[in-house]
């Protein structure tokens, strides 16, 4: 028996691996969560504790001497006492017939290693809330067969006998206070005016579609999960129904229907889809406000690129003025000049227009994009922040690729941020005139194009991997810390992966990938 109150047991958590450095890191990423964290280095342990302590989830390692994985996990789901605690399996082994064994033998996901402290965080937290709603239902589910004869006299769904001429022979109480007619009203009478039409507009159902004219006429069952049947007082409401024939010498002689009122629930679902709309909205939000901030940072230097082409305009103008009081009018030096105004008001024009299409919030829309011309652009959005600081950007990219279906907008505020970091860690170094080099390339094996972009700095701190994808963790004087989390959270939305290596002759490279179309 656990000594656990429902509270911890929701919360615990069991720790499964022999490699201490693993359990070490799960600890660090878990702890201070709100969780009760229990280990085990080995699956003779596991199983002791976990019959004892009864935790929610298990994090279980699946190569581990003796016991392995597999075999803890079976015997858990084998035994009724344990066979609700979620098993989420730790394996660095990817292959495809590993992980269907481990869901075959009743696991629920997997956490590949090396250990992401976002990816444990967000899985232990989702099948804790699954545990919660299953343990949840499952005491409902005592609660209903405990109380299964009264149940049975005031049951919440409604219930109608249907003979073969559609009139009603059995109502319980549920179907009256749901319809709003008595049970003195509702037998005998057809049910198709009095439940499946309006009665103001006969018209808004049509007989031959309902559940119950297939189940009277074919003698099949039938079920549907949204129909719609309406109340004594003309008001109408949401029900899943479902009807099953009675048969007598392979004729229908009637029905049994049950329905429930799903109006509540469907109130909850609109409200549950406006939150989740809520929070991608927010996000749009904060990925915008980033993309602002870093203009804001950039802002001086576009200040300074846009300068140069209104002082030359401003020159060519003063030139073209001289030229108009000649006497005779140099028609070849004033068009010349006019035609150098042209190309400074293009060339400031430009910039303009790619700061707007940088900052602007549009609509989440993905379209099919050349990645070189997009991280081309990228580049010279970065030129701004390159020549302000003395340094250089080089391109190395790829010919052929294939084409992209991402959010232009969203790819290249991933690019930039992942630039001007590499240059920010070059500034103070001695690698400085080295520059920033941005590739492309095709990872043919898995359809994928992939972006480098590599700096010669100062590096990253030891416990980057833990921390460096983590919202608000910066080692930046200024700034939020929420750049690269949302970088990360912009890659995976559109199918791909971000990670960072530390490049072996000192700073770091960062590569992004996303599916080709």
């Amino acid at each position: 028996m656990s000594d656990n109150s429902p509270a911890q047991a929701d919360s615990c958590i069991l720790l499964v691996d022999d490699n201490p450095t693993n359990l070490q890191v799960l600890l660090q990423t878990l702890n201070g969560r709100g969780y009760k964290l229990l280990i085990a280095k080995n699956g003779e342990s596991a199983l002791r504790i976990a019959h004892k302590a009864m935790p929610a989830v298990v994090l279980l390692d699946i190569m581990m001497p003796g016991i392995d994985g597999y075999e803890v996990c079976r015997q858990l789901k084998g035994n009724p006492l344990t066979e609700k605690i979620t098993v989420i399996f730790l394996s660095a082994l990817d292959d495809t017939k590993d992980k269907v064994k481990g869901l075959g033998l009743g696991a629920v996901d997997f956490i590949s290693k090396p250990f992401q402290s976002d990816e444990v965080i967000a899985r232990v937290e989702t099948q804790l809330k699954i545990h919660r709603l299953e343990a949840a239902l499952s005491a409902r589910n005592r609660q209903l067969e405990a109380d299964n004869q009264r149940i049975l006299e005031a049951m919440g769904e409604g219930i109608l006998g249907i003979d073969a001429q559609r009139r009603i022979t059995f109502a319980n109480p549920s179907a009256c206070t749901l319809s709003g007619w008595s049970e003195s009203e509702l037998i005998g009478a057809d049910i198709f005016p009095l439940l499946l039409s309006n009665a103001s507009d006969p018209e808004t159902q049509s007989l031959e579609s309902s559940p119950l004219h297939i189940t009277l006429t074919k003698g099949s069952s039938q079920r549907k999960e949204d129909e719609t049947f309406w109340k004594k007082n003309g008001e109408s409401f949401s029900v899943i129904v479902s009807c099953n024939p009675i048969m007598e010498d392979n004729q229908c002689n009637g029905a049994v229907m049950l329905f429930r009122d799903i109006s509540r629930e469907k109130q909850q679902q609109a409200k549950l889809q406006q939150a989740l709309d809520d929070a991608e909205h927010q996000k749009e939000k904060l990925t915008h406000i980033s993309r602002l901030s870093t203009m804001g940072e950039m802002a001086a230097g576009f200040a300074h690129e846009v300068n140069q082409p209104l002082t030359a305009i401003s020159n060519y103008a003063q030139v073209c003025s001289r030229f108009l009081k000649q006497e005779p009018l140099d028609k070849e030096s004033l068009t010349e000049a006019l035609d150098k105004i042209g190309v400074q008001a293009r060339r400031a024009g430009d910039i303009i227009a790619r700061i707007r299409s940088f900052v602007k919030k549009p609509q989440h829309v993905l379209e099919a994009v050349d990645c070189n011309k997009l991280i081309s652009d990228v580049v010279r959005l970065a030129e701004v922040d390159a020549r302000n600081n003395s340094m250089e950007i080089h391109t190395h990219l790829a010919e052929d690729l294939p084409q992209l279906n991402v959010d232009p907008v969203q790819i290249q505020q991933v690019a930039l941020n992942l630039i001007r970091n590499g240059m920010e860690a070059m500034q103070a170094t001695e690698n400085r005139a080295l520059g920033v080099t941005v590739e492309t390339c095709l990872l043919k094996d898995n359809h994928m194009v992939e972006v480098s972009v590599i700096d010669r700095g100062h590096g990253l701190a030891e416990d980057a991997e833990e921390k460096l994808f983590t919202p608000f963790y910066t080692t930046k004087n200024s700034g939020m810390g929420i750049g690269l989390s949302i970088c990360e959270t912009i890659i995976s939305s559109h199918g791909g992966k971000l990670g960072f290596e530390r490049h072996p002759e000192g700073g770091t490279i960062f590569r992004f990938s996303l599916p080709t179309l």
